[in-house]
């Protein structure tokens, strides 16, 4: 047969078949018009030089076991010849993974280090502490659909409630600040006149703690840590682009809050709502995980006492500020 049938029916290149042959792996009759002749028994040996390569073996290393067929054994790795190059193979996969063992330990000690530099949770010696990549987002994440949850926001009051911030203050979502309100020492934080930028989000993790169990598989869950840098580095822009003021919104503690400000040396407060206050209110989307109800991830833009916008759902996490940033400066007052 010709070299481009024994390509085809083994399933590799022509260029690849010449290379082969260039290591002596393949020898070919040669006609006498010069063409070289394959038979099944180089179709045979292709597809084992592509099943090695497979396992990771490289081309140059599959002679014992092409060697072993040509002998007449029926399969490749029938000879001790071959079974050596296992054993070499393995011993070197087993070097390469103590090095990159070790490594990974050293990035680990680095990681917990400047995690927990600006935090407020100790660092553990108890061997290594539940770890999970909260900054960058895996590839195949769910994408949440729009199941209509925030379509009756816009337009609606900012209720009265109080919420705790991570300044130690109370913030009151349907007040605007008044000279009256200003002079009150007990008096909660009023919202400014303008627009002020609330993004609510299920629940930021931190260093020591692992996320709920199935969290990458619930659309829209994973990224509070992504998006919670994205407002942090777009901050003074959004500000320019016309909003007064950012929080972020959760259903966490203050104090585990206070925490993630910290950290992340976020510019802005976090609202506090663990009893969900603001979705009974408002009629805001939830969800259940880890045997707690979370809010689903979506922004408000309130405007002098009055939610102007909604953005929701909300992907990729890590983008929104920019979205929202965007929508600002296309809608100027």
């Amino acid at each position: 047969m010709r070299i481009g049938e024994l390509a085809r029916r083994a399933g590799v290149t022509t260029k690849a078949v010449r290379y082969y042959e260039s290591l002596g792996l393949l020898t070919p009759e040669r006609l006498a018009n010069s063409y070289r002749d394959y038979d099944e028994h180089d179709v045979r040996l292709v597809r084992e030089i592509r099943a090695l390569a497979r396992l990771g073996l490289p081309v140059e290393r599959t002679r014992p076991f092409l060697d072993c067929l040509a002998v007449g054994h029926e399969h490749a790795d029938d000879c001790p010849a071959s079974l050596a190059e296992y054993r070499a193979a393995i011993d070197e996969l087993s070097q390469r993974i103590a090095g990159l063992t070790a490594r990974r330990a050293a990035l680990i000690t680095h990681l917990r280090h400047a995690a927990h530099r600006n935090s407020r949770v100790p660092e553990t010696d108890e061997g290594e502490a539940p770890m999970t990549d909260f900054v960058n987002l895996p590839a195949d994440l769910p994408v949440p659909e729009d199941d209509g949850a925030a379509a009756h926001l816009p337009g609606t009051p900012a209720p009265p409630l109080e919420l705790h911030s991570t300044g130690d203050t109370t913030v009151r979502l349907d007040a605007l600040d008044a000279p009256d309100a200003l002079d009150a020492p007990d008096a909660p934080a009023a919202l400014r006149s303008g627009r002020t930028v609330i993004y609510i989000y299920p629940l930021t993790g931190r260093p020591g703690t692992d996320l709920p169990e199935g969290w990458d598989a619930i659309p829209g869950a994973r990224g509070c840590t992504p998006e919670a840098c994205g407002f942090r580095d777009h901050y003074q822009e959004l500000l320019a682009a016309g909003a007064v003021r950012v929080f972020g919104l959760s259903s966490q503690e203050t104090d585990y809050q206070r925490e993630v400000v910290e950290r992340l040396r976020l510019p802005f407060e976090m609202l506090s709502d663990p009893t969900r206050s603001l979705a009974r209110a408002l009629g805001l989307p939830t969800f259940e995980a880890g045997g707690a109800t979370l809010y689903k991830r979506l922004t408000l833009i309130i405007r002098d006492g009055a939610i102007e916008h909604v953005f929701y759902p909300i992907f990729p996490p890590s983008e929104h500020a920019e979205q929202v940033l965007t929508w600002l400066r296309e809608n100027p007052l």
